[in-house]
């Protein structure tokens, strides 16, 4: 549902109304929020492309959600937040070995326990897939 607040033309307002709503697990009100600031040729602020991504994943859009955080590794090679939400993404679209690529770059750029994990979790994925007869 749409509200008046929700196309703000204050980037600022809107980036926060949608983090805001994307912490109380209202994936499509966040990304109704964001359209005004992503606009037809996008935002060239990765922190929307990754707030976007975050509720494109969230509400189960997975392409759009690998084009976000694909966007964001091209502003910013580094954000392994960014890799660590693509590698989640690739996971939950099947494409084990693009995620398993992805999560093993974030794991090097940051080693938190929940990149190891998730690292993990692909690896024992493909496992499976693979011993199958």
């Amino acid at each position: 549902m749409s509200s008046p607040r929700a196309h703000s033309s204050d980037p600022v307002a809107a980036f926060r109304r949608a983090d805001s709503l994307l912490s109380r697990r209202r994936p499509l009100e966040a990304l109704d929020a964001l359209r005004a600031v992503l606009g037809p040729a996008g935002s060239p602020d990765a922190s929307v492309h990754l707030l976007a991504g975050r509720a494109y994943l969230d509400s189960a859009q997975l392409r759009k959600a690998e084009e976000s955080f694909l966007r964001v590794i091209e502003i910013d090679p580094a954000d392994h937040y960014a890799r660590f939400a693509l590698g989640k993404t690739l996971q939950r679209q099947g494409r084990l070995g693009e995620a398993e690529t992805s999560l093993k770059m974030a794991s090097a750029m940051d080693p938190r326990p929940e990149y190891q994990e998730a690292l993990g979790e692909v690896r024992a994925r493909i496992a499976v897939v693979t011993d199958r007869p």
